[in-house]
């Protein structure tokens, strides 16, 4: 059974998201502060956390740093803030997805499962499939990339853009095609979180993001994984 951690200075929308994850299937912990969702992070060790922007104190993005110093545990963040620069930070942080409030329960158990199902490599088969381009290897069962050997660290969503684009080099993908790719869900999101993830993904990923050799914008569409050897 996984473990969820939702984090909501709001008792009425932490007991909602509670109920409906249980119904689903989840073991379900809360926390109603950063402090209290970092002290569960580390004790109850879940496998995903449903986070709040706007908690007192230590807020969702002090939060979510702290969680990415650490590890790549996948978060959702919820926030009733319209304000896009919030969620832009929140997903440049290294955030997995987002809802705003007042969301719908149903739509919050499909995203935490979508995201789940990238983050979990635990129960990949024997046997990894590989794409192979270049110096670039992605362990598609493991959810591991390697670059000439050498580990490269994604966020669950990175991964699953990365190795979406990678399997069809040169095909271009507008952003909603990516969205749909890594969401696995057909609600409607964020376009431009995956200029987010992308930048994210060519820091990491790239020598040099300013001129990005593996993905590249396609201006006007979306992006496309370099059809040339790496």
């Amino acid at each position: 059974m996984k473990t969820i951690l939702v984090v909501d200075d709001e008792p009425k929308i932490a007991d909602l998201a509670r109920d409906y994850l249980e119904h689903a299937g989840f073991a379900v912990r809360t926390a109603g502060d950063g402090d209290a969702a970092l002290t569960a992070v580390r004790r109850d060790r879940p496998d995903l956390v449903v986070l709040d922007l706007g908690l007192p104190g230590l807020d969702g993005l002090d939060v979510t740093r702290a969680i990415r110093r650490d590890s790549n545990l996948p978060v959702i963040m919820l926030t009733a803030r319209d304000d896009e620069l919030d969620k832009l930070l929140g997903l440049e942080l290294g955030a997995d997805d987002y809802l705003t409030k007042p969301f719908s329960p149903r739509e919050l158990v499909a995203r935490v499962r979508a995201v789940l199902r990238r983050a979990d490599a635990a129960s990949a088969p024997d046997g990894s499939e590989l794409i192979r381009t270049g110096e670039l290897t992605l362990d598609l069962p493991r959810m591991r990339a390697d670059r000439a050997g050498r580990t490269i660290d994604l966020t669950p969503t990175e991964f699953g853009l990365l190795a979406a684009l990678a399997r069809q080099p040169g095909r271009i993908f507008t952003r909603s095609q990516l969205l749909d790719a890594v969401h696995g869900v057909a609600f409607e999101s964020y376009e431009r979180a995956i200029d987010t993830h992308i930048k994210n993904l060519r820091r990491k990923l790239e020598p040099d993001p300013r001129r990005p050799v593996h993905v590249l914008t396609v201006y006007g569409v979306g992006y496309r994984f370099a059809d040339e050897r790496l």
